[in-house]
């Protein structure tokens, strides 16, 4: 017999943005960034909508209380970060949805961040103008 936990948790990460995620079963749709209501953490709706998603494909907005501590980076990181651990939080308190979730891409870390500045160049990629006299 499974002991029922009184919160899942998992970590997110994109660039240079850590969420650490707790998703307490049987709340309201209740979600806390950083001890702040998610409207007033993440202004934009488009970070917001990026977020929620995991929830809404599952159909657990109303099902879960979310909290995050999130960290790094910038608000679309963070955002990004967040929706990682939101869908791993989600795997963790019930594998089945584990392909739907995987279907729609939440479970993947997307791996790209800022590429270091190279030697003789002005930026990552960017040469000097070249001039011929």
């Amino acid at each position: 017999m499974a002991e029922e936990l009184e919160y899942y948790e998992a970590v997110g990460r994109r660039k240079e943005a850590s969420a650490r995620v707790r998703i307490y079963p049987g709340g309201s749709g209740n979600v806390v960034v950083n001890d702040r209501e998610l409207e007033t953490y993440f202004c934009r709706d488009v970070d917001v909508h990026r977020l929620m998603e995991p929830l809404e494909v599952t159909g657990m907005q109303d099902r879960f209380d979310v909290s995050v501590q999130v960290k790094g980076g910038g608000m679309t990181g963070q955002s990004g970060a967040t929706r990682l651990g939101i869908a791993r939080a989600l795997v963790e308190a019930d594998p089945e949805l584990r392909p739907v979730l995987r279907k729609g891409g939440f479970l993947t870390r997307d791996a790209r961040v800022k590429e270091r500045k190279k030697p003789g160049l002005k930026r990552a990629r960017k040469a000097p103008q070249y001039t011929k006299r």
